[in-house]
Formats: structure tokens, C-alpha cells, sequence
């Protein structure tokens, strides 16, 4: 039988598009008591002697010749083959093909694979015609319309089995397997398994071939397709809308997509339609429906198997919604620089000399939930040792595992947010602990920018613009994307307009603090993203802050007399200490308004140049005003030597107070030009595990060339799971 089925389908693929187009009932609905039975039963006979004969006449023919055959037509382009021409007697030339074929072979092999290739092209075309055209002629009411030949077996088709839940959308999608393995087949599966639900929940059945993008009414074989997607409805396309006609398959594709036809038939047996199915397109079915018994069986087992593994996995794991991720810092420093540290008005130092090498280490573990699939739940837990080197007043050279809240290992919640989209463009921010702008609004500096994580620049200066670090807490923001999101791909994302409002002592409902009487940042930012290789942004920061909470430090609300900052010199920080009070002058109230740019132009796929500016004018209640600056430029040269390495560079000023308009006695601070110079290259060790050597260089500390210069070596290793 296999040897009579898969020679019949070498010889002629039209039959083979032909048996997949049947899906009807014409037995069931037209059937006479008395006069038709005899008549379909004397056709069952005939048709089982025409098909005995056959096997007798291809059981002569080789394999060898099929094979031949097959590749020879597997050489001619699709474009090449021409429409078929009408002819009037299909069996007839069919089994001259036969006969033909088997003639060659005995004289001569070679000519026998042209022979049989030769017939190809006069069979199809009869066969194609005469069940194309039977349809419609009053004698032969049961039959209906076939497909043209077709080389490449449909791609998707629905099955209705419940034991084997949307076959064909999975197995149509993974490529034929290279043996016969039976853990390659399990592994075959599980990928089947897997596409298919992924497709059915991104696409429904196809209703009209118009639907599949890539099919045009020129294909040679765009009948046949129609009538199976629009007639019989057992044909779906791929979840991006194509139907890649000219993929191959393997034979449990073609077993599970037989099945979803033998189904569909019986359905139309059971419904008692008008679209009928002649007999022996039933007897080809059960033919195929036989062969395919054992692939059928294997492929029904294996789907079991799996779905019975799932429910295992489902019953045993940490939780249907949530995934836990996290992050592991190990970092080893040194200060090489000489004695740093002259606070600007009182000059107690605290030099460089009381620093020692350091091995420090960071965790963060983040539990990711999700219940729709779109939103974000994310709970952060954080504990770590990193203290700042003793660099006196100043905030200079921060690195990113120092921004932790405490510093002698508790665990402690970090941030506490939820995002979830409104339509296709809007997301909502709502962060009810340790909120900041960048969970927010997108910073513009791409391969730098980690969230003070470790996998981007060494210092929390070279992460991005300091105005986003003024304020923090809980509170709301919005991101609104006005090309959806998604479209440019890339490293940028689209255009957007970004707003929101954190408030830092929101739980406190102590007189002076609370959601909106205590301290409190609001921040809009319009992100500009022309193309693929270049974004720009512009914000606006406004901030109320209480006395001695004024500083770069993310809303951490120090309190009078704790000089705050993640980055910046103390004199900015402190605004020379009028912020934060000193002997004989107490800690002032601060309102501040800041602007910024920053920018970050890809100049190829290995070259990013980037850079922002930032004034914050501050006002000092009772006091005066204040201006203090920053500006950076940055590089980075990503998958440097090998995917997932970064080289990058930043030069720039952090933080600095430039000027202080108030009484003569309060204004006494150094202006010197103190530079930020920062180097360092992350190797990717692993997919999780990556080591970052680098340095960071202050010049003149604290805006004092009078203080030795900070040199900071690091070896940062860093582990994700």
C-alpha cells in the first residue's frame, strides 16, 4: 500500500491537491433508498479494480525512478510552470502515464525518470480539468470541484480533533526533521506545540484566500487554494497573514492536516450538504487516512505526553503569573588619588588617605507579574554593603551599586510599580515605593543606561542626565507613544510625550508632608525620534523640597545636616549649605526648576555618540537664587569584539554650583572646573555572567583645585538570572 501511495503521489502532486480539497458529503445527502445503492456499490467494485490494477502496474516501478522524478521537478522554477490545458479523459492518460513509466524503467532507468516526468505534465492537467469541471455537469451530480496541481503541500490547516489540539498550525510551522529520532520527533513536538498556541491566539481560521498576503490570482495553483480556504475552510494561513506555498513538509504535517480533512468530511457527511465528495475521492481518503495510521497514532501520543508534562510543570510551578529575575554585583575597588575632601565651609577633611580597598556586592531580586500578558507588576527587593569612598562633601564618582538606600545588608523593598497599557499607545506608571523618572520616561542614553544596575556605565553619573534624579517616591506617570510602539526597532524607541508627579514622603501623614503638602517633583519630557539611528528629548523638572532635602539622590529625603546626592559636588548638593544648614544658619526650604537635552546618535551599529545639558535654577526660600549645571558627552562601542561586549567612555561635569545670589557672608564657595572622566569595557563572559573593568577620574573634587584628584579603579562582575 505504501508503495502504491507514494508512487501515485511522485507521479502526480495534482492528485494529491486533489485528495486535500474533499471535505463534503454527496453520499449522505443525495442517496435513493433502493436504485442508488446498487449504483454506488457497483462504482465501489470498479473503483477497487481500477485500483488494484494500478498497484499491480506500479508495483514494477523502483523507488529510484520516483525519486529521480521527484528531483527533476523540484529543479523547475515555480514561474516556470505553465497552466494547464484542458484534456477529456483523466484515468485514461493517467494510465498511460502508468503504463509508460513502467515500460522505461524495464528498457532503459534513466529514460524512465524522463518518461515519468514527461507524463507528469499530461497528467495533471486532465485530472485537474476533469474534476474541476465535474462539478458543474448535470450527469455526474456527485462530484465536486478539485484543486490545480500544487508541488507544495497547503501550510496551515485546523484540526478538530480533541485529542490533538490544532495540529496543523503547529506542525506547519517547524521544518522536517533530518531523522527519525524519537527524541528528535518529541523535540519536534514540543515545537509544534508551542507555535501552535502562539498562533491560535494571534489569528482566527481563514474565511477568503485574499487574507494571505502573499498568495496572488497569477499562482499557477491559486484555484486550489481557494477552494480549500473558501469551500472547505481546512486551510489557515501563518499568524503574519502568508501561506509560504513553496515550504516543504514532512509526513506528520501532511498526516495531521489529512486528518483535519477526513474531519471536515465528516462533518459535511454528518451536516448533509450540497458540496458533495465523489467516491473515489472517499477511497483515496481512506487510502491516505491507512497510510498514515502509525504517523496519526505517533503524533496524537507524543501531544499527550506533552500536555501531560505542561500540567506537571503548571502544578509545581512558583506561580502562573509571576517571574522572579534578579541581579548579583561583585565589585572590587580602589582609590588611588591623593587626600580629597574639603567641605566648602567649614574644610574638615576627610582625604583619601582613610580609604582602603574595598570588595562590595549588591542583589537585587525582582519578582515580575504579570496578569494580562501587557501589564507589569514589578516588587524589587534589594540588600547590599556598597558605601561611598570617603571623599569628604562631595557626591563625585558614585558608583551604581552605592545607590542603595542601606548599607549593612537588609533586605529591603525597593521599588513597588505597576504599568499597564490604555489602547495601543498610552502606558501608565503607578509606583507606590522608590519611584524615579526613568521608570517613567525614557533617559536617551541607550547601552549606558541600566537603572543603576550593572550591566551599563560604572558611575551613576554616566547613566544619564542628573535632573532625573530630582525627586522620587510614589505617585503617576504616563508615556505617550504617538507612532505606537514597537515600529522603529532598534535601540530607540518611538516619539513620545512623558509626564508625571512623584511625591517623596507620601505615606507620612504628618503635617507638612504627606501626597501633596510635602515633597514633590512633576516632570514632562517630549522625546523626539526621527529615525532608527537618532533620538533627542527635552524635560522640564519642577521640585518643592523641605529643608535639607534638596539633592541629586532620587527623592531620598536626607533631612537637615545629611548631605544627600548620588552625583554632583557637595557644594551643588548643599547649595554651599544653605540647603542643608550649618553652625549658626539653619537648613532653607528649595523650589527648583531644571531643563534639559540630551540626544544619542547612532552612527552605525558598533558607534553611538551621545550626550545631554542640564540647568537647575534653585530657589533658596529666604535666601536668594542658584544656578548649578551639568553636561556629559558619551561613547559607546557596542559588541566590541564579541556580542553583548561594551566599550564606553564618558567625559563631562557632574553637578556644580555656578552661581549663588545671596548675602556676601553666604556666597564664599570655589568655582574650579572639576571633570568627570569615566572608561571602562564590559566582557560578556556568558549570557549571565559578564566582568567590567574600569576606571573613574574627578579632577579638582568638590569644585576645589586645592583637593587631590579622585582615581577610582573597579572590577565589576555581574551575574543575572
Amino acid at each position: 500500500m505504501s508503495k502504491f501511495l507514494w508512487s501515485y503521489l511522485l507521479i502526480s502532486p495534482a492528485v494529491l491537491g486533489a485528495t486535500l480539497v474533499v471535505s463534503s458529503s454527496a453520499i449522505a445527502a443525495d442517496a435513493q433508498p433502493a436504485a442508488d445503492a446498487t449504483v454506488a456499490q457497483t462504482a465501489k467494485t470498479a473503483i477497487a479494480e481500477i485500483s488494484e490494477a494500478k498497484l499491480n502496474a506500479l508495483a514494477a516501478v523502483p523507488q529510484g525512478t520516483a525519486v529521480e522524478t521527484i528531483e527533476a521537478i523540484s529543479q523547475v522554477p515555480g514561474d516556470e510552470i505553465e497552466s494547464p490545458k484542458v484534456a477529456t479523459d483523466a484515468q485514461a492518460a493517467t494510465d498511460n502515464a502508468i503504463a509508460a513509466n513502467t515500460a522505461t524503467e524495464t528498457a532503459n532507468p534513466k529514460a524512465a525518470s524522463e518518461a515519468v516526468s514527461a507524463s507528469l505534465a499530461a497528467v495533471e492537467p486532465t485530472v485537474v480539468e476533469q474534476l474541476a469541471t465535474s462539478a458543474v455537469e448535470a450527469a455526474q451530480p456527485e462530484q465536486i470541484s478539485a484543486t490545480q496541481p500544487k508541488t507544495t503541500i497547503p501550510s496551515v490547516v485546523e484540526s478538530a480533533q480533541p485529542s490533538l489540539p490544532k495540529p496543523a498550525e503547529a506542525v506547519a510551522q517547524t521544518a522536517a526533521p533530518a531523522t527519525s529520532n524519537p527524541n528528535a520527533t518529541l523535540e519536534q513536538l514540543s515545537q509544534y506545540s508551542t507555535e501552535g498556541a502562539a498562533e491560535s491566539e494571534t489569528q482566527g481560521q481563514v474565511t477568503s484566500v485574499s487574507q494571505l498576503s502573499d498568495v496572488r490570482p497569477t499562482d499557477w495553483a491559486f484555484q486550489a487554494l481557494q477552494s480549500l480556504v473558501e469551500r472547505y475552510g481546512c486551510i489557515a494561513g501563518y499568524p503574519d497573514g502568508t501561506f509560504r506555498g513553496n515550504r516543504a513538509m514532512t509526513r506528520y504535517e501532511f498526516a495531521a492536516g489529512l486528518n483535519a480533512c477526513l474531519d471536515k468530511v465528516n462533518e459535511l457527511i454528518r451536516a448533509g450538504t450540497t458540496n458533495l465528495a465523489t467516491k473515489q475521492d472517499l477511497a483515496a481518503l481512506q487510502r491516505l487516512q491507512e497510510e498514515f495510521a502509525a504517523e496519526l497514532a505517533t503524533l496524537r501520543g507524543r501531544v499527550d505526553a506533552l500536555e501531560a508534562r505542561t500540567s506537571e510543570l503548571e502544578a509545581n510551578q512558583f506561580s502562573t503569573t509571576t517571574k522572579l529575575t534578579g541581579e548579583a554585583i561583585f565589585a572590587l575597588s580602589d582609590d588611588f588619588g591623593g587626600s580629597a575632601g574639603f567641605f566648602g565651609r567649614d574644610r574638615k577633611r576627610i582625604g583619601s588617605n582613610n580609604n582602603e580597598a574595598v570588595f562590595q556586592q549588591r542583589v537585587r531580586l525582582n519578582l515580575n507579574t504579570s496578569f494580562t500578558g501587557r501589564d507589569l507588576l514589578l516588587t524589587r527587593l534589594q540588600v547590599g554593603n556598597g558605601r561611598n569612598f570617603n571623599f569628604g562633601a562631595t557626591s563625585e564618582g558614585t558608583q551604581t551599586w552605592n545607590v542603595v538606600g542601606r548599607t549593612d545588608n537588609v533586605f529591603a523593598l525597593d521599588s513597588l510599580l505597576y504599568k499597564f497599557p490604555v489602547g495601543d499607545r498610552l502606558n501608565v506608571t503607578l509606583s507606590a515605593n522608590a519611584g524615579v523618572w526613568d521608570d517613567i520616561m525614557p533617559t536617551v542614553n541607550p547601552y549606558f543606561e541600566d537603572f543603576d544596575g550593572g550591566n551599563g556605565a560604572l558611575s551613576a553619573f554616566g547613566q544619564r542626565n542628573p535632573i532625573y534624579r530630582l525627586g522620587g517616591g510614589a505617585g503617576i506617570g504616563f508615556d505617550y507613544a504617538f507612532g505606537g510602539r514597537g515600529l522603529l526597532g532598534g535601540v530607540f524607541g518611538p516619539t513620545s510625550l512623558s509626564f508625571g508627579y512623584l511625591a517623596s514622603n507620601a505615606a507620612n501623614p504628618s503635617k507638612g508632608a504627606g501626597l501633596f503638602n510635602g515633597d514633590y517633583a512633576a516632570m514632562g519630557q517630549l522625546t523626539f525620534t526621527p529615525g532608527r539611528n537618532l533620538q533627542v528629548a527635552l524635560n522640564y523638572n519642577h521640585g518643592y523640597f523641605s529643608r535639607g532635602n534638596f539633592g541629586f539622590d532620587n527623592g531620598l529625603s536626607n533631612g537637615s545636616g545629611n548631605l544627600g546626592g548620588f552625583t554632583g559636588t557637595g557644594v551643588a548638593n548643599s547649595l554651599n549649605g544653605l540647603s542643608d544648614g550649618f553652625t549658626g544658619f539653619r537648613s532653607r526650604k528649595v523650589v527648583s526648576n531644571s531643563y534639559g537635552a540630551q540626544a544619542s546618535f547612532r552612527l552605525s551599529p558598533r558607534f553611538i555618540v551621545g550626550g545631554w545639558g542640564g540647568l537647575t535654577n534653585a530657589r533658596i526660600l529666604g535666601i536668594g537664587d542658584a544656578k548649578i549645571w551639568n553636561y556629559a558627552v558619551t561613547l559607546a562601542f557596542p559588541d566590541l569584539g564579541k556580542e553583548g561586549n561594551l566599550l564606553g567612555f564618558v567625559l563631562g561635569r557632574e553637578p556644580y554650583l555656578d552661581k549663588l545670589e545671596a548675602a556676601s557672608s553666604l556666597r564664599n564657595f570655589r568655582n574650579d572646573t572639576s571633570w568627570h572622566i569615566e572608561g571602562f569595557y564590559k566582557y560578556q563572559l556568558t549570557d549571565n555572567i559578564s566582568v567590567t573593568p574600569g576606571v573613574v577620574w574627578i579632577t579638582n573634587p568638590n569644585q576645589d583645585k586645592g583637593n587631590d584628584d579622585i582615581i577610582i579603579g573597579t572590577l565589576r562582575t555581574t551575574f543575572t538570572f
